[in-house]
């Protein structure tokens, strides 16, 4: 097992999207979701790895604390939502999910697997992803959810 660093941008329960602004080099609000939306789980990235989109990878991280952006986090990988996003008039590309526990976690830290979780819970993530897109005007289309092992070989492709 690997640990790696994840760098939250977005917190759970936030109805705001933050992403960090390079530029500027600091966070900035990107949208704000829909009434009745929010972050189920901290939304963050994983830093010096580049997505499809650009962008670095996506990482969602199930922890029972409270953070906000700019925390960097010792985690685990314990799977990912394999996927493909299309933004209107644009190609479709793959915008993969990994989801991950931090390492100090107590009330996660015996969950290996995201498909530990219950099928109800998995699809409920799915759901969230397919509806935040979908109010952003893109398509996000879920192909597969991985186990730990294929998700860390997926990032040892992009992780030194």
């Amino acid at each position: 097992m690997k640990w790696i660093t994840v760098v939250i941008e977005t917190p759970r329960h936030s109805i705001g999207k933050y992403i960090y602004d390079e530029e500027k080099q600091c966070y900035r609000l990107k949208k704000i979701l829909p009434l009745g939306m929010v972050f189920p789980y901290d939304f963050g990235m994983i830093k010096e790895t580049r997505g499809e989109d650009g962008d670095p990878l996506d990482a969602i991280v199930i922890t029972e604390c409270n953070t906000y952006p700019g925390v960097e986090m010792t985690c685990r990988v314990i799977g990912a939502l394999l996927a493909t996003q299309t933004q209107h008039g644009k190609e479709t590309i793959r915008n993969d999910r990994f989801f991950f526990i931090p390492a100090d976690s107590v009330i996660y830290g015996h969950i290996h697997e995201i498909k530990d979780f219950s099928r109800i819970h998995n699809q409920q993530l799915k759901d969230f992803f397919i509806n935040y897109n979908k109010a952003g005007n893109k398509k996000f289309q879920p192909l597969k959810l991985i186990n730990a092992a294929q998700a860390e070989k997926l990032l040892g492709k992009q992780l030194h």
